[in-house]
């Protein structure tokens, strides 16, 4: 595909990574021209200096035949603009934007091809904020992805001495959970990924991903690790975008205090939400987070957007007391360093965002592509069309679908029923499958299974 990216940020910056390795034809447009000097030295891209939103950037940077427009700047009106100009003047049939403020969110039909003509809004911060919901509802969990509109759920844990299922073969899930159905898509020992078979033995320390019906996930969870006591009293450092949608998402049902640094934030902060308590104060300011009991929170929160802060922070509130730290960290560098060390999760906004974008460039009828081990791996949602004739999935078994190496069918979401992957299920016309993938060269072999063939049409 021809790919147009507006913006070499972070997300930009990781779009172009993830999609130059799959040979598509990707050009980068920035008006900072030493941020695209060090994109090109490291990707087989194009790159050009100038403003996303003008038409003679657009015109060289090939919108005459792009199939793609990605517009992901920090500006949300340069991105709607760039849009607006895509679809006037070079007709380019996808135009995906950014766009962070909530006030242009919440107007209905401002985004359609009479008025702002963008096909796919993507929030970062949304995306971010429901991403760590989800960690939040499920105390010891590294990953939870959700598919078919969170009917199943991908689970990252790491097991631990003393599981039930540690030191025993997968093929012994089925007698421990007889009622429970479940899948063990993938294990990482030592960073290394291992293709789970019946005769695997779950070590001490391995990081699992699982996937199961929702209602099912706690059980799981259970016979991998110790079940944690569900969290309480959430501290949250930052109430920029990403600190105040969380604590407006999960007030109900826990004890929410943000801590926040500029006065007038914190007044604005304290009128819109409702039991939220706000703090003014600095997150490392060690006497504050005594002051305010941070031995007794159940999470500490790092989310403001300066990566050493919440480094920092973590670390003090983990060292005070707190029994869980989870750190909002953009630099990628920074994530594989402090991961599961004294900073229980380290959050990357990239890999948050990156699935939702992922989703739109793949080929096949592909609803959800999520990133799994920061980038390693893939988790894709894709549809199943056609009948036996025009399609390699449809009418076949699990076992007799030619899927390339390394990669797993790990369950099948027909309608509201969820079904766990087993060698002789049989996959129909309009299924969900959700497929793991340890090596993301085979993409593209995945998305030509899912093309039906010419007597589907």
């Amino acid at each position: 595909m021809k790919i147009i990216i507006l913006g070499a940020g972070q997300v930009g910056g990781s779009l172009a990574e993830h999609l130059a390795s799959e040979a598509n034809d990707i050009t980068v447009v920035d008006t900072d021209g030493e941020r695209l000097r060090d994109l090109g030295d490291r990707l087989d891209i194009r790159t050009i200096q100038g403003k996303g939103s003008y038409p003679t950037v657009l015109r060289q940077a090939g919108a005459d035949d792009a199939d793609m427009l990605v517009a992901v700047t920090n500006s949300d009106e340069t991105n709607m603009i760039a849009c607006q100009v895509a679809y006037t003047l070079f007709n380019t049939p996808t135009k995906i934007a950014r766009v962070r403020e909530a006030a242009y969110l919440t107007r209905a039909g401002l985004f359609s091809n009479e008025a702002i003509p963008v096909d796919v809004l993507i929030s970062p911060e949304q995306e971010v904020t429901n991403y760590i919901r989800r960690l939040i509802e499920y105390p010891g969990a590294l990953q939870v992805l959700d598919f078919a509109e969170g009917k199943a759920q991908l689970v990252g844990v790491r097991a631990y001495y003393g599981g039930p299922l540690v030191g025993q073969q997968l093929k012994q899930i089925r007698e421990h959970m007889p009622t429970i159905d479940a899948r063990v898509a993938a294990i990482y020992r030592r960073d290394r990924p291992l293709i789970p078979q019946g005769d695997t033995v779950i070590e001490a320390d391995d990081e699992v991903f699982f996937i199961a019906a929702r209602s099912h996930i706690r059980a799981v969870m259970g016979e991998l690790r110790r079940v944690e006591d569900s969290h309480r009293k959430v501290v949250i450092a930052g109430g920029g975008h990403i600190g105040e949608r969380l604590a407006e998402a999960i007030e109900t049902r826990y004890q929410v205090k943000i801590i926040e640094m500029n006065p007038a934030r914190c007044r604005y902060l304290s009128d819109a939400l409702e039991s939220t308590i706000v703090l003014q104060g600095s997150a490392s300011d060690r006497d504050l987070l005594v002051e305010e009991n941070i031995s007794d929170a159940d999470i500490f929160l790092a989310l403001t957007n300066d990566d050493e802060a919440n480094i920092m922070s973590s670390l003090l509130a983990k060292r005070l007391g707190a029994r869980k730290v989870m750190s909002l960290i953009s630099n990628p560098a920074y994530v594989d360093l402090i991961q599961g060390g004294e900073i229980d999760i380290a959050i990357s906004p990239q890999q948050a965002t990156i699935g939702t974008l992922l989703t739109h460039v793949r080929r096949g009828d592909i609803v959800a592509v999520h990133s799994l081990r920061r980038g390693a791996a893939e988790a894709i949602e894709a549809i199943a069309h056609g009948d036996a004739r025009s399609s390699k999935v449809v009418g076949r078994k699990v076992a007799d679908v030619p899927l390339p190496p390394d990669t797993t069918i790990g369950a099948i979401v027909r309608a509201d029923e969820v079904l766990i992957a087993h060698g002789d299920t049989l996959i129909e016309s309009g299924d969900h499958v959700i497929l793991f993938l340890v090596d993301k060269k085979h993409i593209r072999d995945v998305e030509r299974l899912f093309q039906a063939g010419l007597t589907f049409f």
